[in-house]
């Protein structure tokens, strides 16, 4: 019982619509009406610019980080528990706030793909995967601006630090690390043509790097 309370919080802290608040209480719109149509972190770089794009993407990810260490309020998880169980738990708890951002109660059901707060789970259950996922995300957010392709990149490494580097034997964790990377890919569909056909948009960031290249060339 206690464990389902915690798995409703868990969605509920995944639910907050960090997107769609910040566009219309600083900007009077819906983010969900411009760009994308979605109500994340990518959509906001691209409609509101990247003070607020890396404003979302950090509480999205905090989103993952509080929901998943809920565990932490029932003893038998931090005492009697093994290592596995925990993080089962903590899996479930995670994806419940996943699932919370991409269908939040508090915003009629439309939220965003759920990638910054896939991190954020990932990072309060294996930070050290965690940071180098986030690594590659931000190399090839600064080789490219594309926040879908570093997302897709990313999620795609941390199943192979997962099953590969790092060879987790939970059986599990293994399969969560692969619905990790299909998750992503599936979600990015749209995104994936778009980049294969060169109309993804880029996020407004390095702007000035890219200007510089181009008086060169000219």
């Amino acid at each position: 019982m206690k464990e389902a309370l915690l798995i409703v919080i868990a969605y509920l802290i995944g639910s907050i619509p960090t997107a769609v608040w910040v566009s219309k209480a600083f900007f009077g719109i819906d983010i969900r009406e411009y760009g994308s149509g979605n109500a994340g972190a990518t959509n906001t770089f691209r409609v509101l610019g990247s003070k607020w794009g890396t404003f979302v993407m950090i509480v999205d990810m905090l989103k993952g980080v509080a929901a998943t260490s809920l565990y932490i309020l029932l003893p038998y998880y931090m005492e009697g528990a093994n290592e596995w169980d925990r993080t089962n738990f903590m899996v479930g708890l995670g994806l419940a706030a996943v699932l919370g951002h991409i269908f939040p109660i508090w915003a009629n059901f439309r939220g965003g793909k759920g990638v910054a707060t896939l991190f954020g789970m990932i990072l309060a259950i294996q930070p050290l995967v965690a940071l180098l996922c986030v690594g590659i995300f931000l190399l090839v957010l600064y080789l490219t601006r594309f926040v879908s392709l570093s997302s897709i990149l990313a999620s795609i490494a941390f199943a192979v630090f997962i099953l590969v580097i790092f060879n987790e034997k939970e059986p599990l964790y293994r399969a969560f690390a692969i619905a990790v990377a299909l998750l992503v890919v599936l979600t990015h569909q749209k995104n994936i043509t778009r980049l294969l056909r060169g109309g993804e948009s880029k996020v407004p960031i390095l702007k000035y790097r890219d200007r510089r290249k181009e008086r060169r060339r000219k």
